[in-house]
């Protein structure tokens, strides 16, 4: 009736703490034990050498790194899914799921059987279908699921084509037993499967054209996009680390990875221009993140693929756990909050990327010499002149800040990474074909072009002058239809 109000009663939300929480705060805690322990096999990795299971796994430099990468990840999803997931009768699913996941990117990074290897790729792959469709009465979440599902078994059917074909070949059941096994293979079969790998890294990676089950993964509790990053979508280059002896062999595999990274590092640039969702956003930049990690293992340079690989699971983890943050209501305004730099921020723009440069080539010795390293160095010039120019051109700070705040931030941050980089090559320096950088061909210098005129392309925003162009990408960053949430009240989880 019109005369009468109804009156809703919204009651408290468990808090983390309480009774009906012993599964997450259990294997929170435990998640934490591991991570306490990763450090000091890192430690232990690092003053006495790796140890191993003949045959079976190994912990090695890259093993221990990683266990101490996905273990903190990890840690800090379980912390944060607590409140997050308060309430939600599937919580104790959810942090199986997780825990689950946690485990078998630690069971990836040490395995050095061929089976075990392949079983924990799968077994990541089923597990984060399932977290990607978590919510059951979801028919959208469901959908989204369903595709991850098929992707990431299309992925493991690659990898095992590549394995088999290896063992075949070769006789080698260990990754470890490999290097020296090749000679008993031709080229042109070792070829094949270097292929294959390179197939099953761009599906789990998200790369174009396979980065359609990335964006439809939005449906996934926002925990869980993070979770992504603690050796899931990054898995693609701790794939081809452990396989460098493989795909190091023929030049022009190394050319093609070069190749496949590089389109997708440029596709997912662009794509991510004329995004207006948060996740979407984030979801494209993680498309063109993996392409630059593609590229660098391309390059020869394994170590810088491990080290973007961690710095950008650390930033796209805290961009996820905080996107919620990221939205607001804003009034139109006529005062612009970006414009143009002006001859004196172009300047102190162009200098910093400069400098930017040297600090790398200084502190990481690639970009020295005539190789695949000058590659690398344009690479870190045009990322730090592309930061440079945002801030310098953000109007509504005071001039002296901007200029100031350029330098002071990216030149120690260029450092950190060089740092980080040297530390990352060392733990690398005892796996087989890692040290070699490629040799500078026409290819990289092409390839070099190309991400200078994509740069261009996006400061002067030519791609919003075609209209055919435009509706050409945004419809490149939409997912299938049926994993589209179109209307609020489709989304139900009880």
């Amino acid at each position: 009736m019109s005369g009468q109000q109804q009156t809703t009663t919204v009651g408290q939300l468990p808090s983390p703490g309480s009774n009906s929480e012993r599964v997450p705060a259990a294997l929170t805690r435990l998640v934490w034990v591991l991570w306490l322990a990763s450090v000091g096999v890192l430690a232990a990795t690092v003053l006495r050498g790796g140890w191993e299971l003949p045959g079976v796994a190994v912990v090695d430099g890259l093993t221990a790194v990683m266990w101490v990468t996905a273990t903190f990840f990890s840690g800090i999803i379980h912390s944060y899914s607590r409140r997050y997931m308060a309430g939600s009768k599937t919580i104790d699913r959810f942090f199986g799921r997780v825990f689950a996941f946690t485990l078998a990117v630690l069971a990836l990074v040490a395995a050095d059987h061929l089976l075990l290897f392949a079983a924990a790729w799968l077994a990541m792959g089923l597990l984060m279908a399932e977290l990607i469709g978590h919510v059951e009465n979801w028919p959208q979440a469901q959908a989204a699921g369903s595709l991850a599902r098929r992707s990431f078994l299309g992925s493991t059917a690659a990898l095992g084509a590549a394995l088999l074909v290896l063992w075949y070949h070769t006789g080698a059941t260990a990754i470890s037993e490999i290097p020296s096994s090749l000679g008993a293979a031709s080229t042109p079969v070792v070829v094949a499967a270097a292929g294959a790998l390179l197939l099953a890294a761009m599906i789990q990676s998200a790369l174009v054209p396979f980065h359609t089950w990335l964006l439809s993964s939005m449906t996934a509790p926002t925990p869980a996009s993070a979770l992504m990053h603690a050796g899931f979508v990054n898995a693609g280059g701790i794939l081809l680390i452990r396989f460098a002896p493989v795909v190091t062999v023929e030049p022009a595999v190394m050319l093609a990875i070069v190749l496949a990274g590089a389109a997708s590092a440029l596709l997912g640039k662009l794509l991510k221009t004329v995004q207006t969702d948060v996740k979407g956003k984030l979801a494209c930049s993680t498309t063109g993140q993996m392409g630059f990690m593609i590229m660098q293992a391309g390059l020869g340079f394994f170590a810088a693929a491990l080290t973007h690989l961690i710095l950008h699971g650390f930033y796209k983890a805290y961009q996820f756990l905080g996107s919620g943050s990221q939205i607001s209501q804003q009034s139109p305004t006529k005062t612009p909050t970006t414009g143009s730099t002006g001859p004196a921020g172009a300047a102190v723009v162009a200098l910093t990327a400069i400098a930017g440069g040297l600090v790398f080539a200084v502190l990481t010795g690639k970009g020295m010499k005539l190789d695949s390293g000058l590659l690398l160095a344009m690479l870190v010039v045009l990322t730090v002149l592309h930061a440079a120019r945002d801030i310098v051109a953000q109007a509504s700070l005071p001039a002296t800040v901007r200029y100031g705040a350029v330098p002071a931030v990216a030149l120690p941050a260029i450092a950190v990474y060089g740092v980080v980089y040297r530390g990352i090559e060392g733990m690398l320096a005892g796996l087989p074909a890692t040290g070699q950088s490629a040799e500078l061909t026409v290819v990289h210098g092409l390839v070099g072009v190309a991400f200078l005129a994509a740069y261009l392309a996006v400061e002067r925003g030519v791609y919003t002058r075609s209209k055919r162009l435009y509706v050409a990408m945004l419809n490149a960053t939409q997912p299938p239809t049926d994993t589209q949430l179109t209307t609020t009240e489709d989304y139900n989880e009880y």
